[in-house]
């Protein structure tokens, strides 16, 4: 079965830009930094990233999981929330409502002010653009909820949800459940003003399949059907998809052929990667090598 959630690994232009961002705005440190070796870039089905300059970035917490950005190209065009695949961070934090205003004139872009999730008051959210367009939800989550997920240990937390959208949910429950066994709820029909909006749709009028993966930890996948007007992202011959490009989970044991991770938070313990029904790379690492 998928276990927890460690690490989100994003394609950005400029490398020094983003770090410079999350510390002064998230609060998040530098943990490890280098060139990306031609094994990590192979087993990612990626070789042209080989050599790329990378970091990997924690909460103040300390927590040991991990924002990883890799330095390419931009691709004209992309934007979050448009394309199936990866396509939102979610970070638990303590206070929402206080977070909102040290974004004004900051790189992060607010497309969605704290606002209530429908009918559970308990989960409040905001939804930001990033310095390299990446999409990130900031989410409080109170006590009362009803929800086993990962509390905030410092004002900016960890990723605790991953967001991959595809145009078909029940192809993405159905890929979860037989590749993993993890056991996604029912598809529901709920309003997401942020994909409405991205896509030029009626924000409070168009509602989303979505359906919820349980993983270990207080994590979980978000699965969302993408509208008609998305599509497959583009991507370079060869490269990490741009945006929201991997999402590493803990595994007792991984089937098949493995490297020595080389990156944080696992560094040496085995690892593979595999691509889901909506094109979304899930790199594998095992927890029996931590």
């Amino acid at each position: 079965m998928l276990g927890a959630i460690r690490a989100v690994t994003t394609t950005v232009p400029d490398l020094d830009a983003v770090e410079q961002a999350y510390v002064s705005y998230l609060h998040y440190h530098p943990v490890a930094r280098g060139r990306l070796d031609d094994a990590t870039a192979t087993s990612w089905n990626a070789p042209a990233a080989a050599g790329s300059r990378w970091l990997a970035m924690q909460p103040a917490s300390g927590e040991p999981t991990c924002l990883r950005f890799v330095e390419r190209p931009a691709t004209v065009g992309f934007r979050a929330l448009t394309t199936f695949g990866w396509n939102a961070t979610e970070i638990t934090v303590q206070d929402v409502d206080a977070l909102a205003p040290r974004f004004a004139d900051s790189p992060f872009q607010i497309i969605g002010a704290p606002a209530d999730l429908d009918g559970v008051p308990m989960i409040r959210a905001m939804q930001l653009l990033g310095p390299a367009g990446e999409c990130l939800y900031l989410t409080r989550i109170a006590p009362g909820s009803g929800f086993d997920l990962a509390p905030a240990l410092s004002p900016v937390g960890r990723v605790f949800i991953t967001v991959v959208g595809g145009p078909d949910i029940e192809a993405l429950r159905s890929f979860y459940a037989a590749r993993f066994g993890n056991q996604p709820t029912p598809a529901k029909e709920t309003r997401i003003r942020v994909l409405s909006r991205a896509n030029g749709l009626p924000a409070e009028e168009t509602k989303h399949g979505l359906a919820v993966l349980p993983l270990a930890d207080g994590t979980l996948f978000e699965l969302d059907r993408y509208p008609p007007g998305t599509g497959p992202r583009p991507c370079r011959d060869g490269d990490l998809p741009p945006g929201m490009a991997i999402v590493t989970c803990e595994v007792e044991s991984i089937d098949g052929a493995t490297i020595a991770s080389t990156l944080p938070p696992y560094v040496g313990a085995r690892s593979a990667t595999l691509r889901g029904a909506a094109g979304e790379l899930i790199e594998l690492v095992t927890t029996a090598d931590r």
